[in-house]
């Protein structure tokens, strides 16, 4: 008999500790929480039948037989709360709500946001979440809070983005006052790579790198199968990787990043130029922003066959591939996933990305990693923000009755 005491959960806490855990789990028994938690059998069917008295938990059915008596499963429902998520860029910004399955419950909000150089961007994106609350088709009280990718030198711990929006202090608790909901943001790489150990391709693996093909060129880490921020927050900037020393300006100030060379952003910008100088392509360009209009232009083009699009992309990935042989020999990963918006040509990246590996890598090394391409791809980010907005939940709510 198990004697060892069990550790002192307030049932209020222990009701969010089991939405969160059903959050990402799915479907448990009374006897998989009891062993989560450390709670016994008893405690935990209680605090499961309050939860479906108010209208938290529903019944899922039986688990397969294992040759006993087969456990009765429990799910989140759905609805029981809502959690608002927020995926930047550079460029562009995406607000939608969605459910505990992680599901849509309204439009999303596309916004063009340049957060370069713009003192303004806090308030546009501040007021933007409010004027998105404030037409949503749920009660306030059920959001259960806020999350944000955003791209930049983001500390989790305290709350502040170093690169962009500016607060003058924690960005996390200035959200948190103008929204009125618990705000919690992250770097976007890193949010990416939480959405694909979470819920993609890389789900439940330990050791992963996922790669954010987005404007820039951005890293999450997954390692021992937590996200792996560093010492001060800022790890995974593959993207100021220095490629060469004689190669194109970084916006860091620095030549030859993996960034200034390879990014989408400078791929849309050379398929420009190209036209410019009577490159034969299907693609036109238009002065109507251009970059962010012609470099999903360019995608689609490239997912079409059209061959100057595929040359480019295919330069962009080699590039990255040198920039991976680089990554691999010093985290050695299982996995690397090639995630974001640029996952949809993850396809035509993969030959040259190979390419490189055999060229810059050690084989041993390279051929103990494979390389995945997203099945969440563009909606990953968004995904990572409600995760991270889940990975907080029952830190916030402790203290405080679900049904309140």
């Amino acid at each position: 008999m198990d004697n060892k005491p069990k550790s002192v959960i307030k049932g209020s806490q222990l009701k969010n500790m089991i939405i969160k855990r059903l959050y990402f789990d799915k479907a448990l028994s009374c006897a998989e929480l009891s062993e989560l938690f450390d709670k016994s059998i008893p405690s935990i069917a209680k605090a499961i039948n309050e939860l479906m008295a108010e209208g938290f938990v529903v019944e899922q059915g039986y688990a397969p037989s294992s040759g006993g008596r087969r456990p009765l499963l429990y799910s989140v429902k759905p609805d029981a709360k809502y959690i608002l998520a927020v995926a930047m860029d550079q460029l562009t910004t995406r607000i939608q709500l969605l459910d505990l399955f992680n599901h849509p419950v309204a439009e999303a909000v596309q916004i063009d946001l340049k957060l370069l150089n713009n003192p303004g961007a806090l308030d546009i994106l501040t007021d933007e979440i409010k004027k998105y609350l404030a037409k949503a088709p749920v009660p306030r009280s059920k959001i259960a809070g806020v999350g944000i990718g955003m791209p930049g030198f983001v500390n989790v711990n305290e709350g502040i983005n170093y690169t962009y929006l500016d607060a003058g202090g924690s960005l996390t608790k200035y959200l948190t006052q103008k929204t009125g909901l618990p705000t919690y943001i992250d770097n976007d790489s890193s949010l990416i790579a939480l959405a694909e150990q979470k819920f993609g391709i890389a789900k439940a693996q330990k050791d992963v790198m996922v790669i954010n093909l987005g404007w820039g060129i951005g890293l999450g880490m997954i390692v021992n199968g937590e996200i792996f921020h560093g010492h001060s927050g800022f790890a995974g900037e593959l993207s100021h990787i220095p490629l060469s020393e004689d190669g194109a300006l970084c916006v860091c100030g620095k030549r030859g990043c993996l960034e200034a060379e390879a990014s989408m952003l400078v791929v849309a910008e050379k398929a420009i130029e190209g036209i410019k100088n009577g490159r034969v392509t299907t693609l036109t360009t238009t002065d109507n922003n251009p970059t962010k209009i012609f470099g999903d232009a360019l995608l689609e083009a490239a997912d079409n066959g059209d061959q100057f699009a595929i040359e480019l992309l295919s330069d962009a990935g080699y590039k990255i591939g040198k920039a991976l042989a680089i990554l691999i020999h010093i985290m050695n990963p299982k996995t690397i996933v090639l995630s974001g918006r640029g996952a949809r040509v993850g396809r035509i990246l993969l030959a040259p990305i190979q390419q490189a590996l055999h060229k810059y890598c050690i084989p041993r090394l390279a051929s103990g990693t494979e390389l995945l391409i997203s099945e969440l791809g563009f909606d990953a980010e968004l995904i990572g923000a409600a995760v991270l907005m889940m990975e907080n939940f029952d830190k916030e709510v402790k203290n405080s009755v679900i049904a309140a």
